[in-house]
């Protein structure tokens, strides 16, 4: 009887039934949806730190300034002035640019308190008026104000050249020759053809030069004019020189006033090229 109680006690337990598994009672974890409450939330605090750093960076640019001003004593950009923050310069552009002509322009000297002080160059308006000292009433070169007087400023004639007829004004760069003849090109004919197609390129060449350094003094003063001296002189228009607004032109051809004549140099070459 003992044999059949030992069986019992050495059998194994059946498995226990572990009912299966559908795929409908499969649960996932998924993280929760945000509710439109607190997706707002998060975007306000992403505008919330950008206008930290607005602030911030505003609170350093007062305290700039602050600081600029403690220790100039005067000025809240450690003495910076920008050109376009003139307050002439803010009004002008306000205003627009000017087109005025040479009568017109005539208002503009420097006498008239209520109006702008203005000059021309080449065709050019420029405001100058912060230098009133220079180019008002009394000043140094106040007989430029209110005139385009290109010509003086390359030739230096503040007195004969106060216009702005630039015709013939290169001849001050253009070296004298021995002869009247070798300038012209006239008398040469006893001249072998070699020597005269010489002289003929010299002087083209000489003329090509000269016409270069006008250039370049109307450009210098330009640059003067426009932009220069920090910025307090600037542009303002253009002379109006059309035939409809009553321009007559600059009239016959002006000669070299006596200062741009006794200027001008020897040309070094002219005597090698006539004797050969």
């Amino acid at each position: 009887m003992s044999a059949p109680n030992l069986r019992a006690r050495t059998s194994v337990p059946a498995a226990a039934s572990v009912p299966p598994t559908s795929p409908s009672s499969t649960t996932v974890s998924t993280p929760p949806k945000r509710s439109a409450s607190q997706a707002a939330a998060k975007e306000d605090n992403v505008r919330v730190s950008f206008f930290d750093v607005v602030r911030a960076l505003s609170g350093l640019i007062l305290l700039s300034t602050l600081l600029s001003y403690l220790i100039t004593g005067t000025s809240l950009t450690w003495g910076y002035k920008p050109s376009w923050a003139r307050p002439a310069r803010i009004r002008a552009w306000l205003k627009g640019p000017l087109n005025l002509t040479d009568a017109e322009l005539s208002l503009y000297n420097g006498t008239d308190a209520s109006l702008p002080i203005l000059l021309a160059l080449n065709g050019s308006i420029y405001d100058v008026s912060a230098s009133p000292h220079i180019y008002g009433p009394g000043g140094m070169y106040h007989v430029l104000s209110g005139r385009d007087a290109t010509r003086a400023f390359v030739t230096g004639c503040f007195d004969v050249d106060l216009n702005g007829d630039l015709r013939g004004v290169e001849e001050m760069f253009i070296p004298i020759p021995d002869s009247p003849q070798s300038e012209t090109g006239e008398g040469e004919g006893g001249i072998s053809k070699e020597v005269r197609t010489v002289r003929k390129l010299l002087r083209e060449k000489e003329t090509r030069v000269a016409r270069k350094k006008v250039y370049e003094a109307v450009e210098g003063w330009r640059k003067l004019f426009d932009g220069g001296k920090g910025g307090k002189y600037f542009w303002r228009g253009m002379v109006d020189r059309r035939v409809e607004s009553g321009w007559e032109g600059w009239g016959a051809k002006k000669e070299l006033c006596e200062k741009a004549k006794q200027g001008r140099g020897r040309r070094e070459a002219d005597e090698v090229v006539g004797g050969s």
